[in-house]
């Protein structure tokens, strides 16, 4: 698929959740799948954070602590500052990011095992955190939180205030979906930059790239950085649609599920958290009328599909397709191997 073709996907099915989702939900009176669509946005975008990490080559299983986190910040400074909701969405970002460097600096220097460890165990001390500190509120945790208001310029409204609307449920579902949208475009942009194939590179050989003059280190912090920066910014959301935020907001149960989509969608691909997201998301609730046998069917569901398909779902789309054969290298690469081959000759003459 060309440049060109994707753009077109892309704004297609951008304009199919911003105009055909909610005449469908209007159509139908189901004005309850406004929340449950904004939480699998939400979730997306959060599960993208753990996405990056994985293209590094480092298992996550913390990012529901960055969550956590994210929410509170938010929610205090809404609270206790009256700062407004949309300041302290990057705010709770910026927050959660200039944690994960210091958890990261140290940590990130060594083995994946260290770091996969420490994840392990950030979700459950953040909460701790939340039901110790006293500006957390403990274990009432924070309620009330007013709705985002207006945004303005030169009189205008640009966003309304949503305590004014009739459905603030549709209001918090566009913003979501844009945030989804601008995650992922991001997210591709980023894949497909120098950087991205960097940090490729240290998912294939860390040992090799480093041997090349890649720093590794600023590359995973890096990583870590964003990963941790779009889990305070899904967390800050949800704080606001919930107008609540306690210490089991975000559980470990939360950061395996966010792993979980990402090894559900495919690791390899920059879609594939928010395909896994939709699919664990919905999956979960249509085994609810199994009753005690549905976590059994859903963990078989997952194992399986991780045995028969380990690249994810996102990897159906090329099966069938033949195999590609190994393609000459492109004409600048060949003439830079001459050149270095020529240069070599000249050095042992």
């Amino acid at each position: 698929m060309t440049a060109t073709a994707k753009l077109f996907a892309s704004a297609a099915l951008l304009l199919l959740l911003l105009v055909g989702v909610p005449l469908f939900i209007n159509a139908t009176g189901r004005s309850d799948l406004y929340y449950t669509l904004t939480s699998v946005a939400l979730l997306s975008i959060i599960s993208a954070g753990v996405w990056i990490t994985f293209y590094i080559g480092r298992i996550n299983i913390g990012q529901g602590a960055y969550a956590l986190m994210g929410g509170y910040v938010s929610a205090i400074l809404v609270m206790e500052y009256g700062v407004s909701f949309w300041v302290t969405l990057p705010l709770a970002g910026l927050f959660c990011m200039a944690a994960s460097v210091l958890i990261g600096l140290p940590i990130l220097r060594l083995r994946g095992v260290y770091f996969a460890m420490v994840t392990l165990v950030l979700t459950e001390v953040a909460r701790l955190l939340a039901l110790a500190l006293p500006i957390t509120n403990g274990a009432k945790g924070i309620v009330s939180i007013p709705q985002p208001g207006r945004i303005g310029l030169f009189g205008l409204t640009i966003v309304p205030d949503f305590a004014t609307l009739a459905n603030p449920r549709f209001a918090f579902y566009v913003v979501s979906v844009l945030l989804m949208a601008l995650c992922f475009a991001a997210l591709y942009r980023l894949k497909n930059s120098r950087i991205g194939q960097l940090c490729q590179s240290l998912q294939q050989n860390e040992e090799l790239a480093s041997s090349i003059g890649v720093n590794i280190t600023y590359l995973r912090v890096l990583a870590y950085a964003i990963s941790s920066f779009l889990g305070g910014v899904g967390g800050a959301m949800f704080a606001a649609i919930s107008q609540s935020i306690y210490p089991s907001s975000f559980t470990v149960a939360d950061s395996i599920n966010f792993m979980l989509n990402c090894f559900l969608g495919g690791l390899g691909y920059v879609f594939g958290p928010m395909l896994g997201t939709f699919v664990l998301y919905f999956g979960w609730d249509l085994l609810f009328q199994t009753g005690e046998f549905q976590l059994l069917i859903f963990s078989t569901i997952l194992i399986a599909l991780m045995l028969l398909l380990p690249n994810g779902l996102l990897s159906l789309r090329l099966s069938g397709r033949p195999k590609a054969t190994a393609a000459a290298p492109p004409a600048h690469r060949q003439e830079e191997a001459q050149a270095r081959s020529t240069a070599a000759g000249r050095a042992s003459s």
